[in-house]
């Protein structure tokens, strides 16, 4: 939506108008009737209308079109253009949606001035209706892990269709990133990215919110599916969804149209869908939660998004990320980290996974001094000691009842599967790290039974047949 769509059976007329247009630096097409003027709209949405009222060889007249590009594209604005203008027609153009009514033979001047302000009004729509739905979101991906490098050839390689996508892992791990990247990188990056929040809308509400509604009081009011029509539709943890309206969605995804609540008219919405869940859909399908056609039609390409445990090596990028995302947003101060700072982010669970990553880095800094590097002890301790006890290690109810040799294998088997765990399966750097020679810490691990497996795109530690993840 970027050029100037001219629609006027007057070829010189319409020339004109182009020719101006283009001499400010707008881009324009050009339509001699309703026939051509559709083709134009459906083929790509303009940024702006001007519209004849009096078509000749038309199906349409100037009004019918307004009534149609209203109903299917709210957020152009049309401006009417007539040469046998008079106020009654301006007023049932006005009523229809229209901009603003300009009577030939026009000025110039007052055109131009009315298209500047037109487009300005429709810019400041679009930027306020992001700004509401919480469009303003980053889809940058932030990681080097071999799951997240994994993560992110699988994204690549759909951006460029139109297929629907379904994400699939636990909650904060990024999802909703993972579908705003998808977004970003393909062709309809400049068209809307909608999220339907399916478990945060009372199911009576869930329709209305997604198909729009008419009321005699307060007219059209479009629905999260016509705002985001051109663009890309983000169904958040679709397994959330009421029965009643999946079938719906379900037939929106064959018809590509649905009505308003209220409403009789159909409404045209060219849509791309994402879909994320944390569940396994399969078990809600048996359970009769979630309709198996709906799950065919959204999951025509799976991918699985990573939790932060599977990605550990990510974590000092990420948290560096967001340390520089509050200074940026909320003044807070810019801090480095000290290394073992670092080692021991790279060691704790993270059941929330980046969020919870996010979170802790907000608040540290925020309860933080401000001045200096983040220290370990700035962060939560699973087990906090007592006074005085700062250089002693807690020891566990089961390690502190077993003899020296046994405890000692038992801790040295735990800590080297955490720091490979955090190395991502790296022998190289886990042997830095800890300070043996390579060839030495693999005769350790030998000793230990501990080996490391591929799995999810990283190599994992584990013992004896069983996959351990560092928690």
């Amino acid at each position: 939506m970027s050029d100037i769509l001219i629609v006027d059976d007057e070829r010189d007329i319409r020339e004109l108008i182009g020719d101006i247009l283009e001499d400010e630096g707008y881009a324009t097409r050009l339509a001699a009737n309703s026939q051509e003027a559709m083709t134009e709209i459906n083929a790509e949405p303009p940024a702006l209308l001007i519209l004849d009222i009096w078509l000749k060889d038309s199906k349409m007249d100037g009004i019918d079109i307004l009534k149609t590009v209203k109903r299917d594209n709210p957020d152009i604005p049309v401006v009417i253009i007539s040469g046998h203008g008079n106020i009654e027609i301006a007023v049932a153009a006005i009523k229809q949606g229209a901009y603003d009514f300009i009577e030939k033979p026009f000025n110039i001047d007052q055109l131009l001035v009315v298209i500047r302000r037109a487009m300005e009004a429709s810019l400041l729509r679009r930027e306020n209706t992001q700004l509401k739905r919480g469009e303003v979101k980053s889809a940058e991906m932030i990681g080097d892990s071999a799951s997240f490098r994994a993560l992110i050839s699988q994204l690549d390689k759909v951006t460029k269709s139109n297929g629907r996508v379904m994400l699939t892992g636990p909650a904060g791990a990024g999802k909703e990133v993972a579908a705003r990247y998808v977004h970003a990188q393909s062709n309809r990056a400049k068209a809307p990215f909608v999220t339907v929040n399916c478990a945060g809308v009372e199911p009576e509400m869930m329709e209305a919110m997604l198909f729009g509604r008419e009321t005699a009081k307060r007219g059209v009011e479009p629905g999260l599916l016509e705002q985001a029509h051109g663009g890309v539709v983000y169904f958040d943890e679709v397994a959330d969804m009421p029965n009643g309206t999946q079938s719906k969605i379900l037939r929106v995804l064959v018809d590509q149209q649905f009505t308003r609540v209220g409403g009789n008219d159909k409404v045209r919405v060219d849509l791309r869908v994402i879909s994320s869940t944390n569940r396994d859909l399969q078990t809600e399908i048996a359970a009769g939660r979630f309709r198996e056609e709906l799950y065919h039609r959204l999951n025509v390409v799976p991918i699985a998004v990573p939790s932060l445990a599977e990605r550990r090596e990510d974590i000092p990028v990420l948290a560096e990320h967001f340390i520089e995302q509050c200074n940026r947003a909320q003044g807070l101060p810019l801090r480095q980290m000290t290394e073992e700072a670092v080692a021991l982010m790279q060691t704790m669970t993270w059941p929330g996974n980046v969020r919870q990553l996010k979170n802790l880095v907000e608040r540290v800094l925020i309860l933080g001094d401000g001045t200096g590097p983040i220290e370990a002890r700035e962060l939560p301790q699973d087990s906090a000691p007592g006074e005085g006890a700062e250089d002693r290690v807690v020891l566990s109810g089961t390690l502190a009842t077993l003899p020296l040799r046994e405890a000692r294998e038992a801790f040295e088997r735990e800590y080297l599967l955490t720091q490979i765990n955090r190395f991502g399966g790296n022998i190289s750097r886990t042997a830095s790290f800890v300070g043996m020679e390579r060839s030495a810490l693999h005769r350790k691990l030998k000793s230990l039974g501990v080996v490391t497996s591929a799995k999810s795109g990283a190599r994992i530690a584990r013992v004896d047949g069983t996959y351990t993840e560092a928690t």
